[in-house]
């Protein structure tokens, strides 16, 4: 794993992102310059603490998401935004692809007034360029507590890359994000 972490600022922000399952969204931000600790994890809901199976549930509320630390002065939110909005199928209120159920829904959970700003500014025109025939669903919301998800989904692209990568293909996600690379 690459970490930039060494060659952050000070002035490090956290952007929190939701869009389906939690693994699929670590290795688009992983290497990017100014990106520094990825985490998995669940935010949003109503227990403290949660477990995976607990999330599992769908009765918790929580989102699984990933929280990037990074350096605003390498990487801006609004490129972090764009790439987030290239993982999801953001028309979709059910889940993301062959995950369903309230804990894969997507949500962009916002750390500053002007988080929030650049957020609804990337779905308004996301909205107005009507890729989609559907409404975008994303939600945009304040960010509440993080709890990082257990070791074991800590980077697992990286542990289990062959289940990883068969997971991303069988779900649909891998199509997906090939398929709206082919209409930029």
């Amino acid at each position: 794993m690459q970490n930039h972490m060494n060659n952050l600022s000070s002035n490090n922000e956290k952007a929190t992102f939701a869009g389906g399952c939690f693994w699929c969204l670590v290795p688009p931000f992983q290497n990017l310059e100014g990106v520094g600790d990825i985490k998995t994890g669940y935010i949003g809901g109503r227990t403290p603490c949660p477990t995976y199976e607990e999330v599992c549930t769908g009765e918790t509320g929580h989102y699984e998401a990933v929280q990037i630390t990074f350096d605003p002065q390498q990487v801006s939110y609004e490129e972090l935004l764009n790439i987030f909005w290239r993982q999801i199928e953001p028309t979709d209120f059910a889940g993301q692809f062959a995950d369903r159920g309230s804990q894969y829904r997507t949500a962009i959970f916002y750390h500053s007034p002007q988080q929030r700003q650049a957020a609804e500014k990337s779905k308004e025109e996301l909205e107005r360029a009507s890729y989609f025939s559907t409404p975008i669903v994303t939600e945009i919301i304040k960010a509440l507590e993080f709890y990082p998800a257990e070791d074991y989904h800590q980077d697992y692209y990286l542990k289990n890359p062959i289940h990883y990568q068969s997971y991303k293909i069988s779900s649909g996600r891998e199509a997906y994000i090939k398929s709206q690379k082919n209409n930029d």
